[in-house]
């Protein structure tokens, strides 16, 4: 065992003065590894940040949550012409799905539009995403709040003036204020404010709910009507835990198609979104992202590989006298092999660790700089360090070979 740990020693030596003795020659060697590891590292930092953000902002909706609407989350078979002729989702199909449904947790009426000024006296705050709902949707996301409630069943039903502020509108509109109470401006309207969400941070799906409000969609509904263009409505509905989903959906299908007369035959006029399904659908995506970038990330790694390759096969030539005293003082093939892999592997990690502490640097200024949160894991540090002990032990096997069979007088001479 002392004789491998003597042996690591010495390689670690003989990389060490590589890099001392031939800095500019070594250092592009290191180079090509380097920006491989950087770029593997880097790429799955980047896809793992983007995935634990998508399932962040998933996180409040139940997975068997689904969106009842004339759009499709997914691609779908039925052509986009056809989508279009497709009715909007209605309040009175809300309220009689929400009566006859069984195994129905919560189920919430919402309305996307595009957004709005808000001002509170002198200030403004521009392009505000308005949320028009149902009181319900309490029940659907967990939503926290900083002060105050939401609106309640009274106030949803008949569309009082009263609005939830998103942490970053009120810290715009009212600084260090208490909000509750005061009264805002949009859509022309004095409106009360009743409550204060959490700091959220931004969504990956520009859903950002700092810089959102939500107002009772009947409101809306009584200054607009339910057919104006600027507004898409959707049903959001919690079945309860642990519900057959297959058999939910049919039974929402089958309610939906009767109310609106969709005659036995005819495709469904509406799209059944469940979340697990788009979240799958994301998945497959993230995994693409993530093969694609290594498969790219490799070729830079390939370009490392030969360039270590390179060294080691230099560093044989320079050593053959040496290679040769050693050989004829005793040391067997498999030593002289040994040696130079550590010495390769050595160099390889090397490079990889600088590459690792890149990506660390650059992961640690961006979560600072952005508002994301870039994550190194473990698991990609030890992914960079084994690929680089991988690369290591294949770029020098081919010059360690070479290097042990080496015949010791025919070495001891070339070195004269």
């Amino acid at each position: 065992m002392m004789i491998y740990l003597r042996l690591l020693t010495e390689s670690f030596g003989f990389a060490i003065n590589a890099l001392r003795n031939n800095k500019l020659r070594t250092l592009l060697s290191l180079l090509g590894v380097t920006i491989g590891i950087f770029s593997i590292i880097a790429v799955l930092a980047a896809v793992d940040s983007l995935d634990r953000k998508i399932k962040g902002d998933l996180s409040t909706l139940d997975k068997n949550s689904i969106y009842l609407m004339k759009f499709s989350f997914g691609p779908s078979d039925i052509p986009d012409w056809k989508t279009d002729q497709f009715p909007n989702v209605t309040y009175d199909e809300f309220e009689y799905l929400k009566k006859s449904l069984n195994d129905l947790d919560a189920m919430c009426f919402q309305m996307f539009t595009k957004n709005e000024n808000i001002k509170y006296e002198g200030k403004t705050v521009s392009s505000v995403n308005i949320g028009p709902t149902t009181y319900e949707l309490e029940d659907v996301q967990m939503l926290e709040f900083q002060k105050g409630r939401f609106f309640n069943e009274s106030e949803s039903n008949s569309g009082t003036a009263v609005i939830v502020l998103g942490h970053e509108i009120a810290k715009s509109l009212f600084e260090n204020f208490d909000p509750l109470g005061k009264k805002v401006r949009l859509y022309g309207q004095k409106f009360t404010v009743i409550g204060v969400m959490k700091k959220k941070g931004a969504g990956i799906f520009d859903n950002n709910e700092d810089t959102s409000v939500y107002i009772p969609v009947n409101f809306l509904r009584n200054l607009y009507g339910d057919n104006n263009e600027l507004i898409t409505p959707a049903i959001l509905i919690k079945p309860v835990d642990g519900v057959d989903i297959e058999a939910f959906k049919g039974e929402l299908s089958q309610k939906l198609r009767q109310f609106r007369g969709v005659k036995v035959g005819e495709i469904d006029n509406f799209f059944i979104n469940v979340l697990s399904g788009f979240t799958d659908m994301l998945d497959g995506i993230i995994s693409g992202l993530r093969m694609g970038g290594i498969i790219i990330s490799l070729f830079s790694f390939l370009v490392g590989g030969f360039g270590i390759a390179n060294i080691m096969f230099v560093s044989v030539k320079e050593r053959t006298n040496l290679i040769g005293i050693q050989k004829s003082l005793g040391a067997k093939n498999k030593f002289i092999l040994l040696q130079f892999l550590f010495e390769a592997v050595t160099l390889c990690v090397i490079g990889g660790l600088i590459g690792i502490v890149l990506v660390w640097i650059i992961t640690s200024v961006l979560s600072q700089a952005l508002e994301f949160d870039f994550v190194l894991s473990f698991a990609n540090i030890m992914w960079g360090f084994g690929l680089s002990v991988i690369v290591g032990l294949i770029a020098g096997i081919i010059p360690a070979i070479s290097a042990s069979k080496l015949d010791p007088v025919e070495a001891i001479r070339s070195g004269m």
